[in-house]
């Protein structure tokens, strides 16, 4: 304060005429409180101190007792002199050197010297201004002597004015200080920005006022939530190699904080994993609307639900941007033309109360992926260059993401597809067994299968496996695998037989696979799998079943017991150690139900998790189709989405008909073939069998028998089966090995098994502890 100007004025009568910004500062009064009043109802002299005039002098100083709005002294030295220009009137001066001894003028003028660059208001009790620095005059875009005796709320015009009060309210009546309070303040004129700072408030006690300091924060503050954004969508967007998941993370990183509302729409076939077409994007490409996200209710905000496919209607920005693949920014109002052309959009846009719109394109090498777009709804809430150019690199580490996942969707969907194509058909239902299969594929595509076929003697051979790892590479595998099961079933092996040579072509497999070029990354993968393989012998009743490193089987008994047979379990297939593969033969009494599933498969183990179990408790009710039980299955599972495959063979036994099988004990001696012709004649005749399968029948039975009289050992055994092919099996204790030969021309004998290879569709050798069994299948009229 100029030591010239004065604190205040006073005329003849002693009435204030004229109150300054210091004074409002000392004594806490606004203009309006103090001028017309009595001075000395606001300065009383000190009774007890120097008289004022003792020197006789027209000017003097002395102490007087100052007290402010709320009562409090102030001390202070002044002056009181006659001004100069002649009128009656007197100036009250605050002497030179004075120190003022009150607290509040000091902190006032400390805070306002240390942090000139700030806004600072003194306030009065009513929150009423009471002097401001330049820094505060300009952040509300006023004069300095505009401010005086106004509330602070109508000078700052914070956007939610009554929580502004409350804070300050709040505050004075506490006595405590609120610091870096945040604040929403209108835009300047001529400004369609809001504005936002942070509160300061210094309550100066005793309810005498209180000192503010607004910082204005508005570009740091959109500087860090751009930067922000930008983080946030790169550190969550591309996470998953999903398409749509992508687009989902891509909204809830920018809603909210740097939009209200998002909403991204890819080019359906990407969606699918196809190449995205070449811009311009044609006008009827169509766009699916695969996320959504809005920071408030939205029950009218959205034009169309996620999921939703239809081509972009046009002209309107979003085909714009679609053509030339250039943002835009646009303000949306009652007036905006182009809403006419998508009603919908517009619907929305309107109950949203968005207020300005960002669409960017998801594109990448000049083809088109998709579309963002970007609402604001807050007033004078606007987007910027600086948004364009934090909008568009977001878009381009999303497009970059998008085309990650579409390039793995579409190589898991070759993979999902092959592995269709090369996993079998429904298993038809047989004599004795019927199947229900139960697949839930994985989004990748996986190496898991399953397979049924007949073995002779009215067997089935049942298998189900997986091959570690997902993609083409895994159903491939699979499909060798498969094949080679099939060729060694051919061989009629035992299944710990059969297993044991499938892992020693899996071992072939992995060193194949390990002398790939280093730059192939198959290479450094380890090639594993599992599998169990079964045989059901109806005849016997049995399931004689091996596993390598596979869950087994749970088996389900017409009587209600569910449980899972403890069977030896070998090692994955691909181990070059291990102990060998061993068998296990378990009872399956007519009616009951074999369950084979893969690992991802969830199964309790004990009793106590029964109920909880979707296997188990469908399979405790076998009085029904089994179609039924697989459905069952697959609607109590909670969860079968994921990124294995979900497999279950269902396989339920029936009874084998008695009339289909004959079994005849042979004499050891060189009328047995002539009793077997003779046995077999009469029951062909009685199946039914035509002429032409019954003879060349009889010609294998004599030939079978002879061989098994000549180099076999006795007990020797004739059973014919009557099933989906006629099966003719002679059975010795003899150990020797017979062979296929052909015979010379000369030669009187060996050409039996050559004999019965040509007459019949499929014969072969099995092998037991009791000895051999030659077999011969035929294809029945």
């Amino acid at each position: 304060m100029n030591a010239a100007t004065p604190l205040m004025v006073v005329d003849g009568a002693g009435v204030v005429v004229r109150w300054s910004r210091r004074a409002r500062e000392i004594w806490l009064r606004s203009d309006a409180e103090a001028v017309g009043r009595t001075a000395l109802t606001l300065v009383a002299p000190d009774v007890g101190g120097p008289d004022a005039s003792g020197d006789g002098s027209e000017s003097g100083a002395a102490p007087l007792v100052v007290h402010d709005a709320g009562g409090h002294p102030v001390d202070l030295r002044v002056q009181v002199m006659p001004l100069p220009d002649g009128t009656l009137a007197w100036g009250v001066f605050e002497a030179t050197g004075s120190t003022a001894l009150d607290g509040t003028r000091t902190s006032v003028s400390d805070i306002l010297r240390a942090n000139a660059h700030e806004a600072f208001f003194v306030l009065d009790p009513a929150l009423r201004v009471l002097s401001v620095n330049e820094a505060a005059a300009a952040l509300c875009d006023v004069a300095a002597d505009q401010t005086l005796d106004r509330p602070l709320g109508e000078l700052c015009r914070p956007s939610r004015p009554q929580e502004f009060e409350d804070v300050l309210r709040r505050a004075l009546a506490d006595g405590t200080p609120v610091t870096d309070h945040p604040v929403g303040l209108e835009p300047v004129e001529g400004s369609a920005w809001e504005r936002f700072a942070n509160l300061s408030m210094f309550p100066l006690g005793d309810g005498r006022g209180a000192v503010v300091s607004l910082t204005e924060v508005t570009e740091p503050l959109w500087t860090m939530r751009r930067l922000e954004a930008l983080g946030s969508v790169r550190e969550r967007v591309g996470r998953s190699l999903d398409v749509v998941t992508t687009c989902q993370e891509l909204v809830d990183a920018l809603v909210p904080g740097f939009a209200d509302i998002a909403v991204v729409e890819v080019v359906d076939a990407v969606v699918r994993g196809e190449d995205p077409p070449l811009s311009p994007l044609g006008r009827d490409v169509p766009l699916r609307r695969a996320a959504f996200r809005i920071d408030g209710p939205a029950e009218r905000a959205q034009a169309h639900p996620v999921g939703d496919v239809r081509a972009v209607p046009a002209p309107t920005p979003y085909s714009q941007v679609l053509g030339d693949l250039k943002p835009r920014a646009v303000t949306l109002d009652a007036d905006t033309p182009w809403l006419d052309a998508d009603p919908e959009r517009a619907r929305a846009i309107r109950a949203s109360g968005a207020r300005v719109l960002l669409t960017v394109p998801l594109a990448l090498r000049g083809t088109v992926l998709g579309l963002l777009s970007l609402y604001r709804v807050r007033p004078h809430d606007a987007f910027d260059s600086s948004d364009l150019t934090v909008a568009e690199e977001l878009a381009a580490h999303t497009a970059l993401s998008l085309d990650n996942a579409r390039r793995y969707t579409r190589e898991h969907t070759i993979a999902a597809a092959l592995q269709r194509h090369l996993l079998p058909p429904e298993p038809p239902s047989r004599t004795a067994i019927e199947f229900a299969p139960l697949h839930v594929p994985a989004d990748a595509g996986a190496g898991t299968w399953y397979d049924a076929f007949s073995l002779p003697g009215a067997r089935t051979a049942l298998a189900i496996g997986e091959v570690a790892g997902s993609g083409i590479d895994a159903a491939t595998t699979m499909g060798q695998l498969r094949t080679v099961i099939h060729s060694l079933a051919a061989l009629d092996l035992d299944p710990d037989e059969l297993l044991a040579r499938l892992n020693d072509a899996v071992v072939r497999l992995a060193h194949e696979r390990a002398a790939l070029p280093a730059s192939d990354p198959l290479g450094r993968q380890p090639l594993r799998a599992s599998c169990v393989y079964a045989i059901h012998d109806p005849l016997q009743e049995t399931c004689v079943m091996a596993s390598a490193g596979h869950p087994a089987p749970v088996v389900a008994h017409p009587n209600g017991v569910v449980h899972v047979p403890r069977i030896p379990t070998g090692p994955l297939l691909g181990s070059r150690d291990g102990p060998p593969f061993a068998t296990a033969s378990v009872p399956v009494r007519d009616g009951s139900v074999l369950a084979l599933r893969t690992a991802s498969f969830p199964v309790s183990e004990g009793p106590d998790d029964d109920a909880r179990d979707p296997l188990r408790v469908a399979l405790t009710r076998l009085d029904r189709p089994l179609g039924e039980i697989r459905d069952e299955v697959l609607y109590r599972m909670s969860d079968t989405a994921g990124r294995h495959d979900v497999l279950l063979l269902l396989a339920r036994t029936r009874p084998f008909p008695p009339d289909r099988v004959a079994t005849w004990s042979l004499e050891f001696s060189p009328t047995a073939a002539a009793t077997a012709r003779h046995h077999a004649r009469d029951r062909l005749q009685e199946w039914g069998v035509g002429e032409e399968t019954a003879y060349a029948t009889e010609l294998i039975v004599s030939e079978l028998v002879t061989n098994a009289v000549r180099y076999g050992a006795s007990p020797v055994r004739l059973r014919l089966i009557k099933g989906g092919m006629l099966t003719c099996e002679v059975t010795d204790t003899g150990g020797a090995a017979p062979r296929l030969r052909h015979a010379r021309t000369a030669d009187e004998g060996g050409r039996g098994l050559f004999i019965c290879a040509q007459l019949s569709h499929n014969w072969g050798i099995r092998y037991s502890a009791q000895g051999k069994t030659i077999w011969t299948q035929q294809t029945l009229d």
